[in-house]
């Protein structure tokens, strides 16, 4: 099947059409023209402002299955992604059982095969991510887990994480760790500060993510190896990151893509939809989170996808389970909130290029004899996200009803073209 991409503005560093408008025909998932004649297409892509870059890569999301499908399954979750943008997934282990196994490892890689989108599984640093005792981290690799993390769980124990990344430098493995202090956050439902005072509601303090941050750091400035942080929120984690970078550390990190949309201020009170891990913050962090972005302390923007059953948020605040979805809303949320402080390139960058540097993934390249594996959007259209429409199971977003400007086209991966009704 011959698909044509009419005047697509292309966004790739690495092609010579890098912000040059071109036709594009992607024959049998194969790229077999790039220029500016028409070519004959069994079907055509032509959409004013339409754009198109490598496909993005998403390195943090819940999954569900197995044991957790009344949330999200590998089919919903793959509609989603390939929705908002994603041609590849990187998935949490934080299912029933915990993906701590070679089986487990492969059941994600079989099972994606057929899909639109790579789903990316990560396997546990430790057993039933309880903090304690290692995985069989070289088997994991060799079944081809991209990278190790506990997801959700923050690693506590100083001494594991140690051990950890002394393992997997035996195989220049990635390790990656949501820095939270769990005794400092116990019982929190929001940023601390003058809205939970106002609100009455027990704060986070952003101390509990910086001493983690801190103290991850001097470990890997004592073992060596790579480690990534996830959805860092606040100045201080963020310039603890910058510093390391500046004195040769492997040190990488992400923000939720959500993260900058809104602060502690601003957020609808004791609306579940807003009750994330990290919080929102303040104004000073979320002005740390556009400078990091900007400079490149931050490498990469995630969705945090976490989607949840209506049990588990239609709850008062207090009792509700933290995490929205943001698989399909990602870009959107981003290009609106950081649209003052990063160019639609930048933006791009952190979806596709930053988090392949980070998991060492082969970058596709949009050129005559690749494989497609594009992402294809309008930076400028206006869009509002409904329930009715979204592709996941759970309904969990405080973006429902929201105006968001930035739209998904859709996807061209493994042969599949994926596109967005509207469209």
């Amino acid at each position: 099947m011959k698909i044509l991409l009419q005047a697509a503005t292309i966004y790739s560093p690495q092609s010579q059409h890098h912000l040059q408008k071109r036709n594009i025909l992607v024959q049998d998932g194969i790229i077999t023209y790039i220029g500016s004649e028409t070519q004959e297409a069994d079907e055509t892509i032509a959409t004013e402002g339409l754009c198109v870059s490598a496909g993005w890569v998403d390195m943090y999301a819940f999954v569900g299955e197995p044991g957790l499908e009344y949330k999200e399954d590998l089919y919903t979750i793959a509609a989603a992604a390939a929705a908002g943008g994603f041609t590849e997934v990187v998935c949490l282990p934080n299912v029933e059982p915990v993906v701590q196994t070679k089986g487990a490892v492969n059941y994600v890689r079989s099972m994606s095969q057929q899909l639109p989108v790579s789903l990316l599984p990560a396997a546990a640093i430790t057993v039933d991510a309880h903090g304690k005792d290692l995985t069989e981290m070289i088997d994991l690799h060799q079944a081809g887990a991209v990278a190790f993390t506990d997801g959700t769980k923050p690693l506590q124990g100083a001494d594991v994480l140690l051990k950890a990344l002394q393992y997997v430098q035996l195989f220049d493995g990635l390790l990656m760790n949501k820095p939270e202090h769990t005794r400092l956050t116990e019982h929190g439902q929001m940023h601390e500060g003058e809205a939970s005072t106002r609100l009455g509601m027990k704060g986070i303090p952003s101390l509990a993510e910086e001493v983690m941050v801190t103290r991850d750091l001097q470990l890997l400035a004592y073992t060596g190896g790579r480690m990534h942080f996830s959805l860092l929120s606040t100045a201080a984690a963020i310039e603890a990151v910058r510093r390391a970078k500046a004195e040769g550390l492997h040190v990488t990190c992400d923000v939720a893509s959500y993260q900058a949309a809104f602060t502690d201020e601003d957020i609808t009170p004791f609306d579940t939809n807003y009750k994330v891990a990290p919080p929102f913050r303040s104004e000073t962090d979320v002005a740390a989170i556009k400078q990091g972005l900007q400079d490149g302390t931050i490498d990469a923007l995630v969705s945090a996808h976490l989607p949840h059953d209506t049990e588990a948020k239609r709850l008062e605040f207090d009792l509700a389970d933290f995490g929205i979805i943001n698989l399909e809303t990602s870009f959107a949320v981003a290009n609106t909130s950081l649209k003052d402080v990063l160019t639609t390139e930048q933006l791009v960058e952190k979806f596709a290029s930053g988090p392949r540097q980070v998991l060492r993934l082969p970058e596709p390249l949009i050129t005559e004899g690749e494989v497609a594996n594009l992402t294809l959007f309008n930076p400028n259209i206006a869009w509002t996200p409904t329930e009715a429409a979204t592709k996941s199971k759970s309904k969990n977003s405080p973006f429902l009803g929201q105006e968001l400007k930035g739209r998904v086209i859709g996807t061209i991966h493994k042969g599949q073209v994926v596109l967005n009704q509207s469209f």
